[in-house]
């Protein structure tokens, strides 16, 4: 379709167009300024960490930073609402893996990445969304990015409450070990702990 683009410079378009579709959300949520940068930053680290390589990596990354692009299907006044959302509201917010999923499905090249948004919101114990799967069912990815997008939602100061600090987060996290989150990335999430704690403490706080 594009004779122009080959080779490598195919590779640098994919990337380009993620990071337009990313700067489009961010022009619409101011939360999701950074956050999506961050989560992605978080989830190479851990995915590193356990060993991915190549592909695999770059895979969980891309992914990592479109996981929210389905917040784009999402109106304005439940995406920008400035308190906590009503049962009704929240049920929106919960098609946004599904509308992501759509949306990069669509690309051919973009359907294994489609996949690991789709999951990003499933829990190890299967109550979560949107399909419910359970434990070694929901992909590596999406539970890397799962762990990490938790992480980072809970170190980063909303509407409607404070920032947790980066040791609350950890006793949260550890809580829910095995239960919403691998116990395996959990542990390993603990080696990286202060990195992390260091890299984004300072921007977070000013």
């Amino acid at each position: 379709m594009f004779p122009w683009i080959h080779g490598s410079n195919l590779h640098g378009v994919y990337h380009d167009i993620i990071e337009c579709l990313t700067a489009a959300l961010e022009a619409r949520d101011p939360y999701s300024e950074a956050h999506s940068e961050r989560v992605a930053d978080m989830s190479l680290d851990l995915a590193r960490e356990i060993g991915l390589k190549g592909a695999w990596l770059e895979h969980i990354h891309m992914a990592a930073h479109l996981h929210d692009i389905g917040k784009i299907g999402v109106p304005d006044q439940i995406l920008r609402k400035p308190g906590r959302l009503l049962p009704h509201e929240w049920a929106v917010i919960q098609r946004h893996p599904e509308i992501g999923y759509n949306i990069l499905k669509k690309s051919r090249r973009l359907r294994s990445i489609a996949l690991l948004v789709l999951h990003h919101h499933e829990r190890w114990d299967g109550k979560g969304y949107p399909e419910g799967l359970k434990g070694e069912a929901i992909p590596l990815g999406s539970r890397i990015i799962a762990l990490c997008d938790a992480i980072d939602a809970m170190t980063s100061k909303r509407p409607y409450r404070p920032a947790f600090t980066w040791q609350q987060s950890w006793e949260e996290v550890v809580a829910n070990k095995a239960i919403q989150f691998d116990a395996v990335l959990v542990e390993v999430a603990e080696t990286l702990w202060p990195v992390w704690e260091k890299r984004w403490s300072a921007k977070k706080a000013g």
